[in-house]
């Protein structure tokens, strides 16, 4: 089965505006012509707030500076800042050049930070100045050839340039290769999607479409400008001349203060963010925000009508990812997929399907692989043609997701195809023992993975940041496993838990279980033992 943007009705308004541009930084071009000294960007940890003719004109003057420096169209240059100014001014400047941006975790450390620049083949790598050492460090032994640049220093040195008397730079195109956007894997070091400047155009304006966004609008966002959602959610604003607010990382206590202090009106979450948000302790002024909805991936269908009382706001599903950016997206009206875990409809140029095991497309209710075509969609993995080849199937691309279609045509999610634990003869799907074990009040987070076993082959062990005000201890791990018992078939129970402070998180704000799974050899030092044949611990 499938569905596509023609029987979903969505209109095209955005896209069609959208397709008239000719690239990122023209969007920027025709928003400073537009909208001029109207506030574009927002940096309110730093005080610091950018107009659209600012933004145009400082990246101007840093794209002329960094031609002058060497950078020809179609190097590769990376990005290595926290979430400041900088950041959009390297992103825009480096495309002014036709060259090519490959963002780099803020968080990165010697060996990451080694292979992007070596896998990349960049030619710099724009960073802050207390970063400098460790980028020396990792270029020294991974990319000896990629020069290392304090962007504050490149600012100041271009600031003043008259771009009027430069001449012109090379004019980027719409196919123009613009991100080596890397990803993590469940295997290997991470892959960079190709990424064109299409890609983010039509990126910004399907989710501006649906969410009917416009000048009057305030968007904010927390996430790292690493990731893509501050590159497509900051393409969008561009392309309406909306103000965008970008606030220093994600503070689940500090989110919603935030919102209303700068009386944003647009935000996009993911991961585990919805949850964190809700389990943070109910006030008075939870409603008292300006909020139009809150773009989500992957809401709790169980708390999806909480979050929407909780708040007084709209939360709308969003589903994509950095191959393929939006595929499914639910508009403000949908009110019929709340609480239902459904994930909306494709937008524009989208197609979705859900396949068996054999590619043939698969009867309602009944769970395949999720399959997407159409634009935007990556052009590739770089340096990857066998990645490449098993996720692309002639412009069709295999997502790894689990997911049916329901009576009324909506796509459900269920879990990776990889994220399953098989335990003897049974398959165990992680993503629903999370979600029942998430139930419990002592549980903040929690993730599931299969560990080998000399038995049963693998056997599920969760691990689990805890709750404040709840104990680490032998009793409350207990009713954790029982409470899962109560609701799990009993081969489904973890046998093992731990607790821990913090996972390791992908860009999507996925718990990266490879990661995990390293931290130790023997998974079951450190943990609480459970026999769910028994139910003795």
């Amino acid at each position: 089965m499938e569905t596509d943007a023609v029987n979903a009705g969505i209109e095209l308004s955005w896209t069609r505006a959208a397709s008239e541009v000719l690239s990122v930084p023209d969007a920027l071009d025709r928003a400073s012509l537009a909208h001029s000294h109207r506030e574009y960007l927002r940096f309110p940890h730093l005080g610091i707030s950018l107009s659209f003719s600012e933004t145009q004109e400082r990246s101007s003057q840093l794209a002329h500076w960094l031609r002058a420096h060497g950078v020809e169209p179609g190097d590769r240059v990376a990005v290595m800042l926290d979430n400041v100014p900088a950041w959009p001014l390297s992103w825009y400047a480096i495309l002014r050049n036709r060259a090519c941006v490959v963002p780099v975790n803020p968080r990165y450390r010697h060996s990451d930070i080694g292979h992007v620049l070596k896998d990349s083949g960049a030619r710099l790598v724009l960073t802050s100045k207390e970063r400098i050492g460790l980028v020396e460090d990792a270029v020294s032994a991974s990319a000896p050839n990629c020069q290392v640049v304090d962007v504050a220093a490149a600012l100041a040195a271009a600031e003043g340039l008259d771009v009027t008397a430069l001449g012109d730079l090379p004019k980027a195109k719409r196919d123009d290769l613009a991100n080596l956007q890397y990803t993590s894997g469940t295997t290997g070091f991470p892959k960079a999607c190709m990424l064109t400047h299409d890609f983010w155009l039509r990126t910004g304006a399907v989710v501006g479409e649906s969410a009917g966004v416009d000048r009057n609008d305030v968007s904010i966002m927390a996430q790292a400008w690493s990731y893509v959602d501050q590159q497509w959610m900051t393409t969008m604003c561009v392309l309406s001349g909306t103000p965008h607010v970008v606030l220093e990382r994600f503070s689940a206590s500090g989110f919603w203060p935030a919102i209303r202090a700068n009386a944003a009106t647009v935000t996009y979450v993911l991961g585990a963010m919805p949850v964190l948000l809700y389990k943070q302790p109910a006030t008075t002024s939870d409603n008292e925000n300006r909020m139009r909805v809150v773009l989500c991936s992957a809401i709790p269908k169980d708390l999806h009508r909480q979050l929407e009382q909780r708040w007084s706001t709209p939360w709308r599903e969003v589903y994509g990812s950095t191959e393929t950016g939006v595929d499914l997206i639910a508009g403000i009206d949908d009110t019929d997929t709340v609480g239902s875990g459904a994930l909306g409809r494709p937008p524009a140029g989208k197609k979705v399907s859900v396949v068996d095991e054999f590619g043939h497309p698969a009867d309602k209710a009944v769970t395949g692989e999720i399959v997407v075509e159409g634009k935007p969609m990556m052009l590739g993995y770089w340096n990857h043609p066998e990645a490449t080849e098993k996720v692309l199937d002639r412009g069709r691309y295999h997502s790894g997701d689990r997911g049916y279609f329901d009576s009324a045509g909506y796509v459900h999610h269920d879990g990776r195809i990889k994220d399953m634990i098989r335990r003897g003869g049974e398959n165990i799907a992680a993503g629903e023992v999370e979600a029942v074990i998430s139930t419990h009040p002592a549980v903040l987070s929690v993730a599931v993975v299969g560990i080998p076993d000399d038995i049963y082959g693998e056997i599920p062990k969760a691990f689990v940041i805890a709750n404040a005000g709840h104990t680490r201890s032998e009793e409350v791990a207990r009713s954790i496993l029982d409470h899962a018992h109560s609701q799990l078939a009993a081969f489904k129970v973890p046998t093992l838990i731990e607790f821990c402070d913090a996972f390791p998180m992908t860009p999507s704000q996925r718990v990266e279980k490879r990661k995990l799974l390293a931290i130790k050899s023997n998974h079951r030092s450190g943990s609480y033992e459970y026999d769910p044949r028994s139910r003795r611990h």
